[in-house]
């Protein structure tokens, strides 16, 4: 692999220890309840469908393992540190959007069709984004996508990735093409997409920097600079830090089927590094775990929590957990969650997700209540920005320890679930056909994408001000 330090040579010349020990381990005795409303049914994977099933820390709450957050000990007052952007001459690439090249249309609709929907008015979606039932691989659509993200201040998106000759990894050439010419850089986030892809870890992350990165001439790949001038890749995995077995509401017990033991991933992850050893000063691989006694013995550098059932005020508390374990941390910013549910029940087990944050007796087919519901999303946006930001700019934990900061945002177009970033049509702008659906657009389709624009404008601006 070539060099990277030689090709950019080439182009110039042409703690809390205390109260964060306790969460090391996460044993049993000292699970959180899990999150209410979820549901017992145990969620697997399915690559030929792109379903991703449950995430580790939802697999792993099931289970039990998942320690509660805690507050954080009180401390003297610590010197007050430089903004963000003074920190990080590239605070947007810092910013990542969480991003599904997933997408079809005619006659197939990949993916618009989940969970028993029938497109194009019937979607796979709370929500009817402002482009509809669009195709991932439309030139038009991808960049209208580069625009919005380009003047919201986020600077990369992290691809949902299938493996190697996936759906989504052709999809990969031309998203990097639009993505480049709007200074928007690429990151991939590693799926569920096979039962052992584990296995091939290493090699599937040197395909991604060898295919997208190197061949490309590092055109748009993402390559984070930390605060002392350190480059490299970022990668961040789901369904990494699993149980064993899972056990559903009969009380029936099966064998997780992707399940990695922990001296798997450390092999996997030693490879990654020792490939790009002298390629880049660093390479930070993150598993989506808070299982802060294996996510360290597994060779991952640290968390990027994907789920959004986590509230922003629990986010003090992993930190420390994560911090305490030398690990560093990104925790997500989000609208909540509000998920399409499928028509045929499937099972006893099953429950209906909630909405979140918490919002009671939610009536979509009122536009007061749509309005309600749009308010309580954009409470959400800033708390967890709030919280994100809060929790790594604290110099008594490992991100600031190490330079790092990193926020996903989650997501821009995940819209299954309902908390994408992506405009959505305003509600006045429904055919009546899509509203005979009780679509939960709001009036303002646009509002998440302003509210996390001025949050990147204040946090630019800031350091600006510092500077003058």
């Amino acid at each position: 692999m070539t060099n990277r330090r030689d090709f950019l040579a080439a182009c110039v010349r042409s703690g809390l220890a205390c109260a964060a020990g306790a969460l090391v381990g996460g044993g049993a005795s000292r699970a959180a309840a899990a999150p209410p409303g979820l549901g017992l049914r145990p969620m697997f994977p399915d690559p030929r469908r792109r379903i991703r099933g449950d995430s580790s820390v939802l697999a792993a709450w099931r289970h039990g393992l998942v320690p509660p957050a805690v507050a954080p000990l009180s401390r003297p007052e610590l010197p007050v540190r430089r903004s963000l952007a003074e920190r990080f001459v590239d605070l947007r690439r810092h910013f990542i959007f969480e991003y599904y090249p997933w997408y079809g249309g005619p006659p197939r609709y990949e993916h618009w069709d989940q969970w028993e929907r029938v497109p194009p008015l019937d979607i796979g979606a709370n929500y009817v984004p402002r482009l509809g039932a669009y195709d991932v691989r439309d030139q038009s659509v991808l960049e209208q996508h580069a625009r919005w993200i380009a003047e919201a201040g986020v600077g990369a998106i992290a691809l949902s990735w299938w493996g190697r000759g996936s759906y989504e990894d052709r999809a990969a050439p031309l998203i990097l093409d639009v993505m480049k010419e709007h200074d928007v850089k690429v990151t991939f986030a590693m799926e569920p997409y096979a039962d052992d892809r584990a296995r091939s870890f290493a090699q599937d992350v040197l395909y991604l920097v060898r295919e997208y990165g190197e061949r490309r001439k590092f055109d748009a790949f993402l390559v984070l600079r930390d605060e002392f001038g350190n480059e490299g890749p970022v990668f961040k995995g789901f369904r990494c830090i699993l149980p064993e077995t899972a056990t559903d509401c009969r009380n029936v017990t099966r064998s997780v089927s992707d399940y990695t033991p922990d001296g798997e991933w450390r092999r996997q992850t030693d490879s990654v590094r020792d490939a790009l050893r002298d390629s880049f000063d660093s390479v930070t691989l993150l598993a989506d775990s808070l299982e802060f006694k294996r996510t360290p013995a597994s060779g991952f550098d640290g968390i990027g929590i994907y789920d959004n059932f986590i509230p922003p005020e629990d986010y003090a508390g992993y930190a420390a957990g994560a911090s305490a374990a030398g690990l560093v941390f990104s925790f997500n910013v989000n609208p909540g969650f509000d998920s399409i549910e499928p028509r045929t029940i499937p099972g006893v087990c099953y429950a209906p997700q909630p909405f979140a944050p918490p919002t009671d007796g939610l009536d979509w087919t009122r536009s007061e209540d749509r309005e309600r519901a749009a308010v309580r999303s954009a409470e959400r946006i800033g708390a967890s920005w709030s919280a994100t930001q809060a929790v790594q700019t604290d110099p008594a934990l490992n991100d600031v320890r190490r330079g790092f900061f990193l926020v996903y945002v989650n997501s821009f177009n995940e819209w299954h679930e309902g908390h994408a970033f992506e405009p959505m049509k305003d509600y006045a702008d429904l055919t009546p056909i899509e509203r005979a659906y009780a679509y939960h657009n709001a009036s303002r389709g646009s509002y998440r994408l302003e509210t996390l624009g001025t949050l990147l404008r204040v946090a630019q601006q800031d350091g600006l001000k510092r500077t003058a």
